[in-house]
């Protein structure tokens, strides 16, 4: 199987099997993300795609999951995610679903109808970040649209019959605004309905337009107490049902996974739990090293 790297999957695709049809981000200009930054974005060979294809046939017995890498395949033209959807059924006749990283923008310049074809050749499970649902945030984040257009563009995705998963940036909006972030980020779910939420701690890396911003003081990061703050704000007001809450990234300070709304009271008892026992001085600090957070608490 070829691989271009970087390479990145959510946790939760773990165990699908990863089919390279895109090197790089075609957006890759969020203010806050450096993942791609050094990468041109291409699409791959259909050639090598059916090599890999076959390559998998021959390696895994029963392949039921694909996910598609790289940053945001469903940027592809839907005549090309047709063809490669319908060399993957004919080669792996026994897949169910075929994932993948997509963005807002993605889905604009797609049709209804061919929204409908893709869902057909079981592409679905998008995983889309609009890191926030604070109004003014996307365009702050430059993520090319903003809160309505998203809005919109999910709802197209419903009707189509796609299921997605909605990531979300913990302390994207800053101090001020964390708790009102908070409860954005909850409308916006309770309004477009994804079957997971994915959340992250924002980490400010060098080279990203918000660590400039950060530098000449115009953005101030939470602290840990205001990510756990907003955190507990954001769960606080779901209204979603047969929702997943996946709280399992590196970066998060306790971690959490449930499905809602049954577990919405285990998950803020844990993050609460975090509050009341976690060092004070701990709490209060912006420095953890990038990725230990998830050790200031027992992992679920």
């Amino acid at each position: 199987m070829k691989y271009s790297q970087p390479v990145f999957r959510p946790p939760f695709e773990a165990d699908s099997l990863l089919l390279q049809v895109t090197v790089g981000c075609s957006h890759n200009k969020c203010g806050f993300c450096t993942m791609y930054r050094q990468v041109s974005f291409h699409m791959e060979s259909l050639e090598q795609i059916e090599k890999d294809l076959r390559e998998a046939r021959e390696a895994i017995p029963n392949v039921e999951r694909i996910f598609l890498v790289n940053a945001d395949p469903f940027a592809l033209s839907a005549p090309r995610l047709k063809t490669i959807g319908g060399k993957i059924n004919e080669i792996l006749p026994e897949v169910k679903t075929i994932a993948m990283y997509a963005s807002i923008l993605n889905v604009i310049n797609k049709t209804d109808e061919e929204l409908r074809e893709l869902r057909d050749l079981k592409f679905n499970d998008l995983n889309i970040g609009v890191e926030s649902g604070l109004p003014g945030m996307m365009e702050r984040f430059n993520k090319g649209y903003d809160l309505a257009t998203a809005k919109d563009q999910l709802a197209r995705l419903k009707q189509a019959g796609f299921d997605f998963s909605l990531n979300f940036i913990i302390g994207g909006a800053g101090t001020e605004l964390h708790i009102e972030n908070g409860r954005a980020n909850a409308a916006l779910v309770n309004e477009t309905k994804p079957n997971l939420v994915f959340i992250a701690n924002l980490h400010v890396d060098p080279g990203s337009e918000l660590y400039e911003e950060k530098m000449r003081g115009g953005f101030i990061e939470n602290t840990i107490r205001q990510n756990l703050e907003e955190e507990i704000e954001f769960l606080e007001h779901l209204n979603i049902d047969n929702c997943t809450f996946y709280g399992l990234h590196t970066s998060n300070v306790v971690p959490v996974k449930g499905v809602l709304p049954g577990a919405r009271q285990t998950m803020l008892t844990r993050l609460k739990k975090g509050l009341a026992t976690i060092d004070q001085q701990l709490l209060n600090s912006r420095d953890l090293e990038k990725g230990r957070e998830g050790n200031l608490l027992l992992p679920i």
